[in-house]
């Protein structure tokens, strides 16, 4: 990363596209940019020209989804995919916490703005082994990331997926470019509780939605 700064211009942050009001931005010195910041079962979009969407992912997966022609997209931040006893009970909470409510959460805002399937293009990260726990999580999660995509047919066009260690995240919509940093220090700890209590209130949530209907 860059460590030269650019002074914030003089007018304050853009409005952020209606239904994003309430995701952390900012001035980003090191980047020169505003940035938006995700934490786990959030996304944003944004048609800014000079604007980043930025994460830190552990075994979490970002999907990076923008329309090429229109410059618009944005960034999601998920664990596993939601149960189709959990679609089919039309739970009322946070659903885009779950992988495939935030792909298409994510894709029907792009779309919604103006954006086309064709001219989607999608960068992938996360999925690493960080959970101190026997199931690979992070594996998981990139399994179904591809396999939404392939069914979808959408444009996988760079992926840095897997291994041991958490990353940081910067995704410019206007540009496509993703820049992704490993995080090789005592984050690792920070991010595992963040993402384990993450899982256990899916888990929670998951365990109230699944009911049999006969």
């Amino acid at each position: 990363m860059s460590s030269m700064t650019v002074e914030q211009p003089n007018e304050s942050l853009p409005p952020a596209l209606p239904g994003f009001e309430n995701i952390t931005r900012y001035w980003d010195k090191k980047q020169g940019m505003y940035a938006a910041k995700i934490l786990p079962g959030e996304y944003y979009v944004t048609r800014h020209p000079n604007e980043a969407v930025v994460t830190v992912l552990g075994s979490c997966i970002s999907a990076c989804i923008r329309d090429r022609r229109l410059s618009i997209g944005g960034m999601n931040h998920f664990m596993l995919p939601v149960s189709m006893s959990a679609i089919a009970s039309n739970s009322t909470g946070n659903i885009e916490r779950y992988g495939s409510f935030a792909m298409e959460s994510l894709i029907n805002q792009i779309l919604s703005r103006g954006g086309l399937r064709k001219n989607l293009e999608v960068k992938i990260t996360g999925g690493g082994k960080v959970l101190s726990i026997a199931s690979n999580i992070g594996e998981q999660n990139i399994e179904f990331v591809k396999k939404f995509l392939e069914e979808e047919q959408l444009n996988l066009l760079a992926e840095d997926v897997g291994g041991l260690h958490p990353r940081k995240v910067y995704y410019v919509p206007s540009t496509g470019r993703l820049r992704v940093k490993k995080l090789h220090e005592t984050i690792n700890q920070t991010i595992s509780q963040r993402e384990t209590a993450y899982a256990e209130e899916m888990a929670r949530e998951s365990a109230r939605t699944e009911v049999e209907l006969f």
